[in-house]
């Protein structure tokens, strides 16, 4: 038995450092140790969950979870941006599993009214792998808070002529995805999308924090937005300092600079996939919001629900004899797609897959994995090859719209603590208890203190 005291209270560490709660294997104590610098370096709080072998082997939190200084807990949740992509391409890998649609079918022969404006041969793999050309959300719609309304949503996507030839240029759609896919995976299924995401994700898993859409009981768990300055999604006091406005005359010259030394980057186009007008004053943490359904920007989730949803799809679509997906369907969600000749928005290759995008870490790029990264820190994936799942939460930071480096430190940390693990020495599997537990039959796991 290793001592916490040894591993994570060391002498020479101040009292006052960031203290952490939840339990984990001792064979990954080094993401622990990532979780605490993590919390040290920015404000906020954060919550990590790694799954290996199909049980959880790290499960912890810490921090605040609002302005008021209110403790990270174990049932806290996080909005998690761009993050949410994964699950809401996941539900629609469920649909396509049960044969209500195919990757190859057209949009428009389940949504008809989506033909409008020469998109009548676009394809569901195509928006997919964001190739459709749909992403200019800042010329679809005249301000951000639109996004609250999928009725008005979907009908300027109906509306919308692509930005360029679909198929022809991979560009990020950055907010318009989660509409794109959600609006096809209601008219397959004809339910609502977060009803979803509960009945086949987080049901048949037993999810304890996994919305799109969250309903009011659950609100209270929501951990708040903490920005160090403003930025574009963080509120200022002056609701007409419009960031697009702001930043598009220096983005022209921008983009200029960049050409002369000979990189190509569609500043423009990165405004218009995510910075609709009145973006920098719609708060992504208010309770209207989190009630709203925003599939690609705003689910509420634990570490915890979105490691065990990557841990199913990283033990071959199933998970303590709950099948999400067949083998056949998650090879082919999770092939990588044929690279376009151009690229928008994203200025580098990001191994698309369908609704997945290549998994980058400190300790290398597993060239299995797939996953989403999301604005503001937090991330999840799998690796297939290793058996790992991986997921973490935030409430505090900027980053990129695909993440930034808390994701690649945490999932560095978690890859090579299981590539040291030694191998599984019997096939005997764990017992029911143990397994409830996170728990394997070879090795003990370790409780972190509050303090």
């Amino acid at each position: 038995m290793i001592s916490i005291t040894e591993l994570l209270l060391s002498p020479w560490r101040r009292s006052d450092e960031p203290k952490l709660g939840g339990s984990l294997h001792p064979d990954f104590i080094d993401v622990a140790e990532v979780l605490r610098n993590v919390l040290r370096e920015f404000p906020g709080g954060g919550a990590v969950c790694v799954y290996h072998r199909g049980v959880p082997v790290v499960d912890i939190w810490g921090g605040e979870s609002n302005r008021a200084g209110r403790a990270w807990e174990a049932d806290t949740m996080s909005p998690s941006f761009s993050t949410t992509k994964g699950v809401a391409s996941t539900l629609l890998h469920i649909l396509v599993d049960r044969g209500l649609l195919d990757y190859d079918d057209r949009v428009a022969d389940h949504w008809p009214e989506f033909a409008q404006a020469g998109k009548h041969r676009i394809t569901v793999r195509q928006v997919l792998a964001h190739q459709s050309g749909l992403y200019h959300i800042r010329q679809m719609v005249d301000r951000a808070d639109r996004m609250l309304d999928w009725g008005y949503m979907i009908a300027a996507i109906e509306k919308a002529t692509p930005i360029h030839e679909p198929g022809t240029r991979t560009g990020y759609h950055g907010l318009t995805y989660g509409y794109l896919v959600g609006e096809l995976v209601q008219r397959v299924a004809g339910k609502p999308f977060p009803q979803l995401v509960g009945e086949e994700i987080a049901g048949p898993l037993g999810l304890d924090g996994m919305y799109v859409g969250a309903p009011r009981a659950a609100l209270p768990r929501a951990a708040e937005l903490l920005w160090a300055r403003p930025g574009l999604t963080a509120p200022i006091e002056s609701p007409n300092n419009d960031p697009g406005e702001r930043l598009e005359a220096g983005a022209v010259a921008v983009r200029r600079f960049l050409r002369r030394i000979g990189l190509n980057f569609g500043v423009l186009a990165a405004l218009d996939a995510l910075a609709p007008r009145g973006i920098t004053s719609f708060d992504f943490s208010s309770h209207t919001t989190l009630q709203a359904a925003i599939p690609a920007a705003n689910g509420l989730f634990t570490a915890r629900s979105l490691a065990r949803m990557y841990a199913a799809l990283a033990g071959g679509g199933e998970l303590d004899g709950v099948r999400l997906l067949s083998k056949r369907t998650l090879r082919r969600a999770t092939q990588e797609q044929p690279r376009t000749r151009s690229r928008a928005v994203i200025p580098w290759d990001m191994r698309w897959r369908l609704g997945y995008h290549g998994v980058l870490t400190t300790a290398g790029a597993p060239h299995h994995a797939f996953g989403h990264f999301g604005f503001g820190g937090s991330g999840a994936f799998a690796d297939p090859r290793r058996d790992l799942a991986v997921a973490l939460i935030v409430n505090a930071g900027m980053g990129t719209p695909f993440g930034d480096l808390r994701i690649l430190r945490i999932g560095g940390a978690a890859l090579a603590s299981a590539l040291r693990r030694a191998p599984l020495t019997h096939s005997v599997a764990p017992s029911p208890t143990s397994r409830a537990a996170g728990e394997d039959d070879t090795r003990v796991r370790t409780r972190v203190a509050a303090g």
